[in-house]
């Protein structure tokens, strides 16, 4: 309301400034009470307010001089002409140099990594802006990077993704979950479909309020195979919570055809921590007797981390007789205790050579009863032995960790790998006790035990199945292979018909009769991949090659979980007002667009 003439504006203070101002063309009628004196009263003040904020407003920091003698700033209306050569005006070397200097100050100014200067799609864009006379652009500005742009981008990356979909109606798919907690402390349930080696993001579930229980995880991912598609869907694959068990037993219900599977890396860390952290309960007294030195040996191993990592002058000593850095251990990875052993054994004589170093000896502080047991632990060739004796008969368990924390196809070799691995930690067992393959052994009966159960908690009809399936398995007569993989077929062919031809072109399959006697079939067994295989020489057995798409499947939930350090990456502290669905955009677009760079 103008106090002059009491007229009444509803739109922003600029329309009072323009009546009161007597500001023409900007269609509000000038204040007819105001004299020349307040007119230019009102001027000054408008004045005075201007210079006020502009004062304020943060100034641009000159740049560094320029190499050909003109003056680098950041306002280029006030750049220098002068006389250039020809070459400089040929390559605008000038302004190539200016140009590098605002990136890299753009890079310093904001903290920004690096590795961003590697990105592709930062460099093409400078490319695109260089190569198109674009005069007077400025890029997109915050609000719309988050708003108009994300949206565009995530219908883009959708668009593009629509031949990785379709190409499960072939290979088939599975549905990987696993959830999270964000910087925010909120649970968030992340949803992967995975197939032949591709891991695409579907969403992730802010399950803020809710209760975590088999029936709301269920209802997840009943949601997420009804929007991929029920028929494409081979397998779920989750950890083995109880939740996720009872989930899973519920989409076998809802969805015959689909079967829940554990997550194998999840359930061989759960063995390594059975082996190497094993509880003193009633219940598991032989196992603890057994294996309890492990853990005396690893909790030796973090006192001595600790102890090193959380004083400056004893990290400083350790760095001046190590290069390799300690590691951090992951609480929830009892692998990573596997691999901490292995960085000791690396250290091993850096160690020793610190403990008897004139400084150590001499260094004083209020932990001396901990500094003599880590003297102590460190020059007892007795406590080197036990690690020596640890890391043989574990490291198999590790490798096949380590080979089943892709997305690459790897269900149809978990059972014959599990085999072999048990093989291998037997072998290593007895060779340090020096015992004949006949013999029995205590201790090894205690970890086969373990991973026996472990299995047994593990294994699930596909496993058996797609172990059947691979061609270059040679035919055998395992008795829990042929009913897991009847089971299997019984699921798929419920028709007593069907099922009949089916079984019949899997005798000629393993048999090698009928078409699969050529030659090019029998030769190719061996030498190519088992999907690739089925794509070739399946044709002769159509309803069994229907299946082979088992050979395309993961075994694991490691991309699921893998997935929440994109998530972290951009839910970062400077990002923490970001909403979870707006995060949930983010992470959609950087984890589908990395695989389809990987794709092209």
């Amino acid at each position: 309301k103008c106090n002059f003439c009491q007229k009444d504006f509803k739109s922003s203070y600029t329309r009072v400034i323009t009546h009161l101002l007597k500001i023409s063309g900007k269609g509000v009628g000038p204040c007819l009470k105001v004299t020349t004196r307040d007119l230019w009263d009102m001027q000054k003040l408008d004045e005075e307010a201007t210079t006020r904020i502009n004062s304020n407003a943060s100034k641009l920091v000159p740049l560094p001089p320029s190499s050909y003698g003109k003056s680098s700033y950041i306002d280029l209306k006030k750049r220098k002409t002068g006389n250039v050569s020809a070459i400089e005006k040929k390559f605008n070397i000038s302004e190539r140099e200016h140009l590098d200097y605002e990136i890299a100050r753009m890079f310093y100014s904001a903290g920004l990594p690096f590795n961003l200067a590697r990105n592709p799609y930062f460099q093409s864009a400078f490319t695109y802006a260089a190569n198109h006379n674009i005069a007077g652009y400025l890029p997109p500005g915050y609000n719309l990077l988050w708003t108009t742009l994300l949206q565009k981008e995530k219908a883009n990356i959708d668009r593009l993704c629509a031949s990785i979909r379709n190409s499960w109606n072939e290979n088939g798919v599975s549905i990987v979950s696993n959830g999270w907690s964000d910087s925010q402390r909120r649970p968030l349930i992340n949803f992967m479909a995975v197939s032949d080696g591709d891991a695409m993001f579907i969403k992730s579930v802010d399950c803020s309020g809710q209760t975590k229980d088999a029936q709301f995880i269920y209802n997840l991912l009943k949601e997420v195979i009804n929007e991929v598609g029920y028929t494409k869907v081979v397998q779920v694959i989750t950890d083995n919570a109880s939740n996720c068990k009872g989930a899973g037993q519920l989409i076998e219900q809802e969805f015959p055809s689909i079967v829940w599977t554990p997550c194998v890396v999840h359930t061989l860390n759960l063995a390594l921590k059975n082996i190497c952290v094993t509880k003193n309960v009633e219940s598991n007294q032989v196992a603890y007797e057994a294996c309890s030195w492990i853990s005396y040996i690893i909790e030796d191993v973090m006192m001595i981390r600790n102890f090193i990592m959380n004083h400056s002058m004893r990290l400083a000593m350790f760095n001046e007789f190590v290069s390799l850095k300690l590691l951090s251990v992951a609480e929830t990875r009892f692998a990573s205790m596997v691999i901490m052993l292995k960085r000791f054994k690396l250290i091993k004589s850096g160690l020793q050579n610190m403990i008897i170093y004139e400084k150590w000896i001499i260094y004083r502080d209020d932990h001396q009863g901990r500094a003599k047991t880590v003297k102590e632990k460190v020059l007892d060739d007795l406590w080197w032995d036990s690690i020596d004796y640890i890391l043989p008969f574990t490291a198999p368990i590790y490798d096949m960790i380590r080979f089943c924390d892709t997305d690459k196809p790897s269900l149809h070799l978990v059972y014959d790998m599990w085999d072999m691995m048990i093989e291998k930690v037997k072998k290593a067992i007895y060779y340090h006790e020096v015992k004949m393959v006949h013999e029995e052994s205590p201790f090894f009966q205690v970890v086969h035990g373990i991973l026996i159960d472990r299995w047994n908690k593990n294994n699930t009809p596909l496993h058996c199945l797609a172990h059947a399936l691979n061609p270059k398995v040679p035919l055998h007569k395992d008795m829990e292979i042929n009913q897991e993989r009847i089971k299997c077929i019984e699921k798929y062919f419920p028709n007593l018909e069907e099922r009949n031809k089916v079984n019949m072109q899997y005798a000629e399959f393993v048999g090698k009769n009928g078409d699969f006697r050529d030659f090019d079939y029998i030769e190719n067994r061996y030498a190519m991949d088992p999907k690739a295989w089925w794509v070739l020489h399946g044709a002769c057995a159509p309803m069994l090659q229907t299946i082979a798409r088992l050979l395309a499947q993961p075994s694991s939930s490691s991309c699921a979980e893998r997935n929440w350090s994109t998530y972290s990456f951009v839910h970062s502290m400077k990002r923490n007002k970001m909403t979870p669905k707006r995060a949930e955009d983010l992470v959609y677009i950087h984890s589908n667009l990395r695989l389809l760079s990987r794709k092209s």
